[in-house]
């Protein structure tokens, strides 16, 4: 599967370049040109990687750099800002708000696309699990996508597992029940089910787990995560 990049540029020259360069690559290519564009692209497709101008029309690339990484849904996007600003000052708030590197105009292609590789393969890296983690007397074997308590296994329907799964992969990051209905019951069907679906499910998933239920921990008024102690 192809990895996404989200280009948020105004000026067309340079979004031809990147456009150009990055399909050579072999990414997909999502390209808007202002900010408000930008924030509702990320939350509706959620791209692998941003490129994200600073000097925007309207909301300019700080405040959408700021919007994506305050929400939950768009918080672990990776982002590049690109701009013409190269005073320090510029750096230092882009990375402080959560952009993950920064590269001023003109910049070489090349460089960029290196940049980029080496951020998605440290993603990949982090988010990496083991092919079956064990927490307490919860084993979850990924590759065979089964469940077992002190050695018993339990069942799990799909959902029930793929819920448990996309807990775990946040790696302790509290997930809204917004989030869990987008990512597993899908984009399309989320707005014809109610967010209390993502309760039920995790009401049947922590009493199929039994005493291991105590690792889902709810977050009042706002969604779920997974703790990995004891």
């Amino acid at each position: 599967m192809k990895e996404t990049i989200l280009i948020v540029e105004d000026e067309k020259d340079i979004v031809k370049m990147l456009e150009y360069n990055l399909k050579k690559e072999g990414f997909e290519i999502l390209s808007v040109r202002n900010g408000e564009d930008a924030i509702e692209s990320a939350n509706k497709e959620h791209p692998d990687i941003v490129i994200l101008d600073l000097m925007l029309p309207g909301i300019d690339g700080l405040e959408v750099c700021k919007s994506l990484k305050n929400n939950t849904k768009t918080a672990t996007i990776p982002i590049i800002m690109l701009t013409a600003k190269s005073q320090e000052s510029d750096k230092v708030v882009g990375l402080e708000l959560g952009a993950d590197d920064y590269m001023t105009k003109p910049f070489s292609p090349r460089e960029l696309i290196a940049r980029i590789k080496a951020i998605l393969r440290r993603i990949k890296e982090h988010n990496k699990l083991p092919e079956v983690l064990k927490i307490g007397d919860l084993a979850i074997d990924f590759s065979k996508i089964s469940v077992t308590i002190k050695g018993k296994p339990i069942e799990l329907t799909a959902k029930e597992f793929e819920l448990l799964n996309t807990l775990i992969k946040a790696k302790g990051r509290v997930l809204s029940r917004d989030y869990l209905l987008d990512t597993i019951w899908g984009f399309e069907h989320s707005m014809e089910i109610q967010t209390r679906t993502v309760d039920v499910h995790i009401r049947t998933l922590r009493k199929k787990l039994k005493s291991e239920a105590k690792h889902i921990i709810t977050v009042k008024n706002y969604g779920y995560r997974f703790e990995y102690e004891d």
